[in-house]
């Protein structure tokens, strides 16, 4: 049966965690390398190239260097590769070549426990890469502290909201090849058009609408209030958009994964 049962969702989801994660310490040192050093290029490279072409950037009623302005835009975007990737490539690796989903249906978890514990794995994964992140941007001042450590409880929200779409494309995409379609029409425009590099407030009305529509906007938002405590939305809101978002693309994500291991 392909009926989603939440009833069948319990804690036991995560024993499924901590495979992931005993997993995924064997390679943890080489994972943490990109966000660790990311970070770092970026700034590195726009700090040396767009600094001295922009100057100050417009944002909330406050004049920030260009570098200060994208930093917490880095912190959301590596929250939404790190969980993203993670359900849809890693996830469908898992689920059709290891068969790693197979085995542990012959044990008492349900389908919905599995995908829960993905989604939750994932999330854990970007608040961990955004942890590693602040770690480097706070010392060299592009990120407040204490208050951009709210950017992790944050961050495994927006983990959450990512894991969840990228699950439901999971549950959709016929191939692993296929994965680059949602990355090209999903994924990158998102990246390009939620002010990550730009203040949304400067683009054509239409175009800020279409924009409030993607999550990684609101996410972006949130990190901004609490690395540099400005921001051109409301927080109430950003942090409702992310909780529908995930609730919603999670109820797909448990309905099309179950009607494609289910038949």
């Amino acid at each position: 049966m392909s009926r989603i049962q939440l009833s069948a969702i319990s804690t036991r989801f995560r024993h499924i965690w901590f495979r992931n994660l005993i997993t995924y310490r064997r390679i943890w040192r080489v994972n943490f390398l990109v966000p660790l050093l990311e970070p770092g290029f970026y700034i590195l490279a726009f700090g040396l190239g767009f600094s001295g072409l922009i100057g100050a950037v417009d944002y909330a009623g406050m004049q920030l260097a260009y570098t200060r302005f994208m930093a917490p835009a880095l912190v959301a975007t590596a929250c939404m590769w790190n969980a993203f990737f993670e359900t849809t490539y890693t996830s469908f690796v898992r689920m059709y070549y290891q068969k790693t989903f197979d085995g542990i249906l012959a044990t008492p978890m349900s389908m919905e426990e599995i995908i829960v514990a993905e989604i939750v794995w994932a999330a854990s994964k970007a608040a961990a890469a955004v942890a590693v992140m602040l770690a480097v941007l706070i010392p060299i001042g592009y990120a407040n502290f204490p208050g951009a450590l709210v950017c992790i409880p944050i961050a495994f929200l927006g983990g959450l909201a990512f894991a969840a779409i990228g699950m439901f494309f999971t549950g959709v995409i016929p191939t692993i090849d296929m994965f680059n379609l949602p990355i090209f029409l999903f994924i990158t425009p998102m990246f390009l058009f939620s002010g990550t590099f730009f203040p949304v407030s400067g683009v054509p009305d239409w175009a800020g609408i279409f924009t409030l529509i993607f999550p990684l906007y609101h996410l972006v938002e949130l990190m901004r209030y609490f690395c540099i405590g400005a921001m051109e939305s409301d927080p109430l809101l950003n942090l409702a958009y992310l909780v529908g978002f995930t609730v919603l693309f999670g109820f797909l994500a448990l309905l099309t994964m179950k009607r494609r291991i289910i038949k």
